[in-house]
């Protein structure tokens, strides 16, 4: 791995093998060697995984950067929830990239998971909308 620089503002979070970080300055780090870890808007507190796809993304995260102990069973909630979409959705693009996002999340590279995943969330939001209601002509079903 080539060394990471990241710039993070004061305030904001850092995730880094299973333990939080909070700057508490802007602080630029550099990562030199391998590491799990997300940051700010990456990160999904549990109370906001309220959606089918925020699921499989809050289950995803968990197999990433959850403590040794809970990451098989995230990665187990993980299929379950993929399954449970793939067979609810009609688009075939939506399956096809929830077949590559499991693909990687059992490669160990959940991170290009959690990134595929990020795609079928925002899906979710242009079919069903903000408030969960349906939208009646299914926009952007194909378009992910």
């Amino acid at each position: 791995m080539s060394n990471l620089v990241l710039e993070l503002r004061q305030g904001e979070v850092m995730i880094v093998n299973g333990a939080p970080i909070r700057f508490r300055t802007r602080s630029k780090i550099e990562l030199t060697a391998k590491a799990r870890f997300l940051f700010g808007k990456q990160i999904m507190p549990p109370n906001q995984a309220d959606t089918p796809a925020r699921r499989i993304y809050f289950a995803l995260q968990s197999a990433y950067i959850g403590e040794e102990t809970e990451r098989e069973a995230a990665l187990s909630a993980a299929r379950f929830f993929i399954n449970e979409f793939q067979e609810a959705t009609t688009s075939n693009m939506v399956r096809a990239i929830l077949s590559q996002a499991i693909v990687a999340a059992e490669q160990d590279d959940c991170y290009q998971a959690l990134k595929l995943v990020r795609r079928i969330m925002q899906h979710e939001t242009s079919v069903v909308g903000q408030d969960g209601i349906t939208n009646p002509e299914g926009i952007a079903q194909d378009h992910v």
